[in-house]
């Protein structure tokens, strides 16, 4: 698939990557438009990336549904949540438009090139896969420290004194 799309024109590339881009958000949003009952019971066993997409919506509004195309972890998360949140139609197409088309852009032209020269750099080589063995074991460990440290900070008691009646 990647050398396909890599093979195309620009423009070529460019919509096949937009429609995908398109079709994914909208699908993430309009499950989210339709699955309000179930989100509120699952809610509870991933609540700190649903409530980071919660915060950062009221925030930002369809800005942050723009932004999200540009992150890694939380983009689900934000046009889930715009579904259930029940953003109106006419904020959130006109930020998945340009959040798609700023997407595709970067995608068809730095994306497609970095990945493919990456690829062909190391096909084959046994020090490419132990570097992407290593960085995988490096993400992995700092997302363990993260949650260990974050848990660690939550079930500590707070330093404010309780006033005495």
């Amino acid at each position: 698939m990647l050398d396909t799309v890599a093979a195309l024109p620009f423009w070529q590339a460019f919509l096949a990557l937009f429609a995908s881009a398109m079709v994914r958000s909208n699908g993430t949003y309009w499950v989210g438009r339709g699955a309000i009952a179930g989100w509120r019971r699952h809610r509870g066993t991933h609540g700190d990336v649903t409530s980071r997409a919660e915060t950062m919506l009221r925030r930002f509004g369809p800005f942050a549904v723009t932004l999200s195309y540009l992150t890694v972890g939380i983009q689900t998360a934000i046009h889930l949540t715009t579904g259930v949140m029940r953003m109106p139609l006419r904020y959130y197409l006109p930020a998945a438009i340009a959040g798609s088309a700023v997407w595709a852009v970067l995608y068809a032209t730095v994306g497609l090139a970095v990945v493919q020269a990456w690829l062909a750099a190391e096909a084959g080589s046994w020090w490419g896969v132990a570097v992407l063995v290593l960085v995988v074991v490096a993400v992995a460990a700092w997302f363990a420290a993260r949650r260990r440290t974050h848990t660690r900070t939550r079930t500590q008691p707070s330093e404010r004194p309780v006033p005495l009646e």
